[in-house]
């Protein structure tokens, strides 16, 4: 099926091949749709990854007395809203 999406083709070892068209088979959509969803998922989890190790390194320097509660910046909102 033509497709404006540009295409990537990929090498992999035969036992890697194999799982790919077995587990599409079995879901019963192409072998280049299920890779695709399943780069998909593995950037996903890459991402979150980073963002995991970001949250650990900001938690080092945490300061709990430093921190504004919900209400505290919602009240600085509503008064940013006003002075406009």
């Amino acid at each position: 099926m033509p497709t404006k999406n540009p295409r990537l083709n990929v090498v992999m070892e035969p036992p890697l091949l194999y799982a790919l068209s077995r587990l599409a088979r079995q879901k019963g959509i192409s072998k280049s749709l299920l890779a695709r969803d399943l780069i998909g998922e593995a950037l996903e989890a890459s991402e979150d990854g980073y963002w995991h190790a970001k949250a650990l390194e900001r938690r080092k320097t945490w300061d709990d007395k430093k921190s504004l509660t919900l209400e505290q910046v919602k009240a600085g909102f509503r008064k940013a809203k006003k002075s406009r």
